[in-house]
């Protein structure tokens, strides 16, 4: 059994970088940078591919959340929906109730129109020519077919061509007509390919007949929000996370509460996890944003506290991009759980995200034409060094899995060495700890509830980066498929 770090793969290039959740997404993200266009460009290609290739975890049924740093500075982008405004109960966690309105393709055309260089079908054109080609689903998309195939046959998919590709031998081709036409349509209409017309009716419909309450006028009146970012110190920059409703400031939270430990000595994975549970204990007052950052946080240096906090959700895919001017995007899409809500959309060849379950209670509790807190939570470093974009999938780990990496870095380790070490996850109550993990007698000791974990297990995320210098530069995790690749 592995006891050392692994190293993240690095790649480099005058042209630009990309790392992304899947070798096939980071390839279209690659070849738009190629062609001249920009970090956005690169990313929405990449994105888009995703959709195509990992259903389970993205979709036009869902969401983006993006940071975009140019000359301009940090700006946050927000592809999230509200909760439908006819929403009278306590969404349930899968199925109609649960949908709330799908932000990712308005997200996409916000982040075109501004950041922009190729058109939008270059952008889109590997997408649709992979779903119209058709692909053979891998091992990780097939799994997850096989645990969810009655929720996905209960939301309305049982002749997804999917599900029947699952089932067949290997090579089995799987091809997406519906999807491709409607990333076509995308491209000649803009957002009206999912907000308006026949498109939005078909959408409305499926939520419909699995009991939800989506309208169009939902849809219609849909909006991607571009507030400013939220910024701490860190080092000798700042960390820029995305406001409301990301789970973002709890990053900035633990970030700022570690820099003020560190005036103390060196700061130990014990402490990292107290005070990963000291910031969940806010989790659902996330809509608070910076008024959190003034929170007195308390954790004890010696003993485990036992906080609950984090819960054990997973699913989501990230992507980050960098051009030759120095645009950085960070960035995550995701359908929520696995396939969302589980409900299918035959016309669209989409099923729909379940982030009406994401509310809680306090702030977070669920209401009408209200967004939930977002597990996403895309980070952005800017310093004398340059700047860096960096996400990674996990739900309630992504904040855990960032805050060991930026620690790492800011304690002297390379990127490809932090994002390579062995890593713990804090869930309902127990420690995960990747096996190997040097700190794994000293955390038992302190009173945390460990339990080893095969290493490289899914459950630890899986990084993605892209920054400026001293090149433009993309560093991929070796965990799942995450891949990186340069453009000379």
């Amino acid at each position: 059994m592995p006891t050392s770090d692994h190293t993240a793969s690095r790649a480099s290039g005058a042209g630009g970088a990309a790392a992304t959740a899947h070798p096939r997404a980071t390839r279209a993200a690659v070849d738009v940078l190629q062609d001249g266009g920009s970090a956005v460009d690169a990313a929405i290609a990449a994105q888009a591919v995703i959709c195509v290739v990992m259903p389970q975890a993205a979709g036009i049924g869902g969401d983006v959340l993006a940071l975009v740093h140019d000359r301009e500075g940090v700006a946050a982008v927000n592809g999230t929906g509200l909760s439908p405004r006819g929403l009278s109960a306590p969404p349930a966690t899968t199925g109609g109730s649960s949908v709330a309105v799908p932000g990712l393709v308005d997200g996409w055309v916000t982040l075109h129109a501004r950041w922009g260089r190729l058109p939008l079908e270059a952008v889109l054109t590997p997408a649709i020519a992979l779903a119209a080609d058709g692909l053979t689903p891998d091992q990780g998309l097939v799994a997850a077919v096989r645990r969810q195939r009655d929720r996905l046959e209960a939301g309305g998919a049982s002749g997804w061509s999917l599900l029947s590709a699952a089932r067949g031998d290997d090579g089995t081709t799987w091809v997406q007509p519906e999807l491709a036409e409607l990333l076509r349509q995308v491209v000649s209409t803009g957002r009206d390919a999912v907000y308006a017309g026949p498109h939005a009716a078909a959408l409305v419909a499926a939520v419909r007949r699995c009991g939800g309450s989506l309208d169009l006028r939902d849809l219609a009146e849909h909006q991607t929000p571009c507030p400013p970012p939220l910024t701490v110190a860190w080092g000798e920059g700042h960390v820029h996370v995305q406001p409301p409703m990301s789970q973002g400031v709890l990053l900035a939270m633990a970030l700022r509460k570690v820099r003020q430990l560190m005036g103390d000595g060196p700061v130990d994975d014990h402490l990292l996890v107290e005070v990963v549970g000291a910031v969940f204990a806010h989790r659902s007052s996330c809509r608070r944003g910076a008024e959190l950052l003034d929170v007195e946080l308390t954790v004890d240096p010696t003993r485990a506290s036992g906080r609950g906090g984090p819960r054990s959700y997973l699913h989501t895919a990230g992507v980050a991009t960098v051009d030759r001017a120095g645009q950085v995007v960070s960035s995550l899409i995701s359908v929520f759980d696995d396939f969302g809500s589980g409900v299918f959309v035959p016309e669209l060849g989409i099923v729909v995200n379940n982030r009406a379950a994401g509310f809680t209670d306090g702030d977070n509790a669920p209401a009408p034409a209200k967004r939930p807190v977002h597990t996403l939570a895309p980070a952005m470093v800017t310093s004398p060094a340059g700047v860096l974009g960096v996400a990674t999938p996990g739900a309630d780990g992504q904040v855990q899995t960032l805050l060991q990496v930026l620690t790492a870095t800011l304690a002297g380790r390379s990127l490809p060495e932090a994002v390579g070490a062995l890593r713990w996850r804090s869930q309902d109550g127990d420690l995960l700890l990747e096996a190997g993990h040097p700190a794994h007698g000293t955390l038992t000791a302190r009173g945390h509830q460990v339990v080893p974990v095969p290493v490289g297990d899914g459950v630890f995320g899986s990084v993605v980066a892209a920054g400026t210098h001293p090149v433009p530069h993309a560093v991929a995790d070796w965990r799942r498929d995450s891949d990186t690749r340069g453009v000379a």
